[in-house]
């Protein structure tokens, strides 16, 4: 996910266009999220303190969401984010009011980069279903290292105007009205970490990573403000925890806390005990060593309650804490990169951690029902960074991971020396990232491409597919994904093999995607990922591996010859209708390459973008974010689109030249910038497929529809329903105005006209 990640950081910036009113014509549509479950790394988990059924989680690059318990599923909060806020979708902390459980609050902010935007405090007072917004100074870094800790945004339990929010980079920060404005607290010791990255999405630092407040008994009858405060720094060798205890005016290292590791999560009991979970790494990056520790907030006493010792052979260190609102001494661990023996454990005591259970292994080992998402069976439990126990149900527990997450309803079962039993967390949290996206024109409706899982076939778009992705070869990430547009049943994907086996990077499927294979060889031993072109017939594959130059393959796989006429890089797609044909192009040199002898060899031509603005990239041939890329008309030979980052052009036939022995492509008016681009079926009465576009046409931001070869467009979304980034958009062959849109982390969507 780096190259995502690095992607992401790349647009933050450019996709920042006005939004102005709306000037087209809108079709109202119902959305759905394609059924993966999960897919993406739920870093935390918030009940409310006293209302049955009401619960939150947030994610590192998806929104947030609020648990439905009437409807029985989790409920996107963010979805009203655009292009422009993208950065807003990376969630890095939830509060909530104990007193009033209509207030939620969310740290927004998905990057600390220099080229990336502040975050943002979002504000709702109707349980998330309309938010104001607070600008803030600094930045979160929802999707950097530490994203797992938490929480570092907190309200006041006794004077809910109180909100504290620990940075990672600025230090400490203070509301005193419902985080309408915020004040840094000035008194908080300098906490800076030296610099120990250099990738271009984040800085030095992990930061606060928990602010805790400690009401007193006198406190909770009087109602007076918290004066006792608590903030986990994620330090080594050197203090990292501070206590004020006249409500921030001033802060102090708390004496005897250790300091070998970083604190990563902390949970207060309700008499008085501070349970800490460390570990030497702040996650989810690799850790090697770690301890659970409890603090009497009464009497300052330390006491290591670790279950078990990280030691040479098993090093691992430990993530998650959480404790009983009613039973002080139930407490639930959880260890992370406990990757020997049974894997990751949580690990349970009812004593205050005197003597611990572990809940996955042993003789009464845990059950886990996959049954909501196959996809999950062989993948380890992994990335379980937080835990959450009910307030009001003591045997409801949910704990986190990097494909959503896992509950169960009979905790205490294992007080009784019987299992416990684990479902995944339930429908609703949709996380993954669409990378590509084929709808064939026969077979199932949808096969997609998506970062960490591989991908999948639907056959049922409200349904996680039975295979899941574990089709072998099994792939973690998908880069590449064609079908044979007269042989649909041929699917062809690229990637990244889940078990990082050389020569396990590209697959094919000769029936709709049911079975797949690998191929008996690659262009080279180290080829991977990249992109795949397939011959309208389905017997001739172009792979395009990442850093590699293009190579052909007519015997699936038993030999490669590299095309020649191509740079290296350089993306190949497949006439429709001859599958002798096949193009590429740079924007940049402004080069129109074309085979006619099945990608044996590719001639340069010319090509010229009539009417872009001077001032354009594409007009300067510069490469921005995710498009300038290439398309082909489904049924038609020759007929090719330029979707530039700022503009959009089409050429009936790659035939025609101009008198200067140019390719004239047509810009089409209006449209200013392109996420995504693609096509569907026709429209009644009409020949040529509908058009579908994601981006900004006339000043408007949304999702469009055109049936008439973009001369005018429909806008298919609303305000509601944007998902933050768009990277990928296709229509159905088979269905006309189905669309289906894959984002940066909110999954793939599925669009229906109302017809209502």
């Amino acid at each position: 996910m780096k190259r995502i990640r690095r992607l992401l950081a790349a647009l933050l910036l450019a996709c920042a266009l006005p939004l102005l009113a709306q000037s087209h014509r809108p079709q109202p549509y119902t959305w759905h999220n394609v059924q993966i479950v999960g897919g993406g790394f739920v870093s935390g988990i918030v009940f409310d303190p006293t209302v049955s059924g009401l619960a939150w989680a947030r994610t590192d690059i998806g929104g947030a969401y609020r648990w439905d318990d009437a409807a029985h599923r989790w409920l996107p909060l963010l979805d009203w984010l655009g292009a422009k806020d993208l950065n807003l979708m990376g969630v890095a902390s939830i509060a909530i009011d104990p007193s009033d459980p209509n207030r939620l609050y969310l740290a927004c902010g998905t990057y600390t980069a220099a080229n990336a935007p502040n975050g943002a405090i979002l504000r709702s007072a109707d349980r998330g279903r309309t938010f104001h917004i607070t600008h803030v100074p600094f930045k979160f870094g929802a999707n950097e290292d530490g994203r797992g800790n938490g929480e570092r945004l907190a309200v006041d339990p006794r004077d809910g105007r109180i909100l504290y929010v620990g940075t990672r980079h600025a230090g400490l920060w203070r509301s005193t009205d419902r985080g309408v404005t915020w004040t840094h607290v000035g008194s908080f010791p300098d906490v800076t970490e030296p610099a120990k990255s250099t990738t271009p999405t984040q800085t030095s630092g992990d930061g606060i990573v928990f602010v805790q407040f400690v009401p007193s008994p006198s406190e909770r009858r009087t109602g007076a403000r918290t004066q006792t405060i608590y903030a986990g720094v994620s330090l080594m060798n050197r203090p990292n925890l501070f206590v004020s205890t006249d409500a921030g005016a001033t802060w102090k290292p708390v004496p005897g806390a250790p300091t070998e590791y970083r604190p990563t999560r902390s949970a207060l009991a309700s008499d008085g005990t501070l349970y800490i979970a460390y570990g030497n790494a702040p996650g989810p990056s690799r850790m090697s060593s770690g301890a659970v520790w409890k603090l009497d907030t009464h009497t300052g006493a330390w006491t290591d309650i670790t279950p078990e010792r990280p030691g040479p052979g098993k090093e691992f260190g430990y993530a998650a804490i959480a404790v009983d609102a009613h039973h002080p001494g139930t407490v639930l661990a959880s260890t992370y990169d406990h990757y020997f023996g049974s894997g990751e454990n949580i690990f349970r005591s009812t004593d205050a951690g005197k003597t611990w259970k572990p809940l996955f292994s042993g003789p009464h080992a845990g059950v886990f029902d996959d049954s909501l998402a196959p996809y999950v069976k062989p993948t380890p439990i992994h990335w379980l960074f937080d835990i959450a126990i009910d307030p009001t149900d003591p045997n409801h527990a949910i704990f986190t991971t990097g494909y959503g997450g896992r509950e169960t309803h009979d905790l205490s079962a294992a007080d009784r020396n019987q299992p416990t039993h684990w479902s995944l967390l339930g429908p609703g949290i949709e996380e993954s990232v669409g990378l590509a996206l084929e709808s064939p024109a026969e077979g199932a409706p949808l096969v997609s491409a998506i970062g960490d899982y591989g991908g999948f076939v639907h056959w049922d778009l409200d349904r996680s597919p039975e295979a899941g992705s574990s089709a072998p070869p099994r792939f973690g990430n998908t880069t590449g994904l064609a079908s044979a547009a007269l042989q649909p049943n041929i699917l062809v994907r690229v990637g990244i093999s889940a078990e990082h086996k050389i020569g396990a990077n590209i697959s094919c499927s000769l029936d709709s995607g049911r079975t797949w294979q690998p191929t008996p060889h690659d262009p080279q031993p180290n080829s991977h990922a990249g992109t795949i072109a397939v011959s309208a017939d389905g017997a001739t594959w172009v792979w395009t591996p990442e850093h590699e130059a293009p190579s052909v393959t007519r015997d699936r796989g038993a030999t490669w010859t590299p095309v020649q006429g191509l740079p290296a890089d350089t993306r190949v797609l497949a006439d429709p209708r001859d599958p002798r044909a096949f193009y590429a192009f740079s924007l940049f040199q402004r080069k129109l390459y074309r085979s006619t002898d099945a990608a044996a060899h590719f001639d340069a031509e010319n090509f010229t973008l009539q009417n872009a603005p001077p001032e354009s990239h594409a007009a300067r041939g510069d490469i921005r974010g995710g498009q300038d890329q290439l398309y082909a008309t489904p049924g038609r030979s020759g007929d090719l689109w330029i979707a530039a980052f700022d503009g959009l052009w089409h050429a009936a036939s790659a035939a025609t030249h101009d008198a200067a022995g140019s390719i004239p492509f047509t810009r089409l008016p209006d449209v200013q910038q392109i996420q995504a681009f693609g096509f569907g079926k026709a429209a009644p009465g009409q020949s040529y497929p509908a058009v579908y576009l994601a981006g900004t046409i006339a000043g408007q931001s949304g999702v469009f529809r055109s049936d008439d070869q973009a001369r005018s467009w429909i806008r298919i979304n609303d305000n509601q329903h944007q998902w933050g980034l768009i990277l990928q958009i296709t229509g159905d062959p088979r269905v006309h105005g189905r669309v289906y849109v894959g984002t940066h982390g909110r999954g793939i969507l599925f669009g229906d006209p109302d017809r209502r």
